[in-house]
């Protein structure tokens, strides 16, 4: 593995990363908000397998034509916001359900748990995270092969991120509890996770890098 000089700032710097407000924690929040507690379980669920495609392609090399074949990044780019928007449109236009439904059914975990690999694994931005951050704490005189050890950071990376994700599912769940009691309040909520989805589809598509 790396020195210890490296493997401390690459600690750090992860920790910082995993709990920084970014598109994944509002991606998170989101389906919180909509499919509750467990639902926002089976979305951070989502993005951790998803996440680990991207450690993969990271330590094939493959991520490198992200950087290198702007073509391939504007399709899964546009296709990644596409499906952002779709899916905030649909908890938007939905109609209101049993007001005694629970929302968090597993139907509608199963739903957030696929949705959030789809979308995790067509964010080219995120495979371009791990192919510029982990090479910059491997060693090429250690022991363990180069791929090796893009895999062992990426593991740890993704489940320091899957942590925060988790955090936020308890924060969310906790403060919207009172507003889904209500059919009225459960509205709100899938308008207001609906509005961040299609936001974070819009920035997606309309920002190069």
């Amino acid at each position: 593995m790396p020195p210890i000089e490296l493997l401390l700032p690459f600690f750090m710097s992860t920790l910082v990363f995993a709990l920084m407000p970014g598109p994944a924690i509002l991606y998170t929040a989101a389906q919180t908000l909509a499919h509750g507690r467990r639902g926002g379980f089976h979305a951070a669920m989502g993005i951790h397998l998803g996440g680990f495609v991207h450690v993969a392609a990271a330590a094939a090399g493959l991520s490198a034509l992200l950087a290198h074949v702007p073509e391939v990044f504007f399709v899964l780019r546009i296709a990644g916001a596409l499906y952002l928007i779709w899916i905030g449109l649909g908890f938007i236009l939905k109609r209101s359900g049993n007001p005694n439904e629970v929302p968090g059914s597993v139907g509608k975990a199963r739903r957030a748990f696929l949705d959030s690999i789809i979308v995790e694994v067509f964010n080219p931005k995120a495979a371009l995270f791990y192919i510029a951050f982990l090479p910059q704490f491997v060693d090429p005189a250690a022991s363990l092969p180069v791929w090796l050890q893009l895999v062992v950071l990426g593991w740890f990376v993704n489940i320091a991120f899957t942590g925060g994700d988790i955090i936020t599912v308890f924060f969310t769940s906790a403060a919207v509890s009172r507003m889904k009691q209500s059919g009225y309040g459960q509205r709100i909520m899938q308008w207001l996770a609906g509005s961040v989805l299609i936001g974070l589809g819009i920035k997606l598509a309309v920002t190069d890098r």
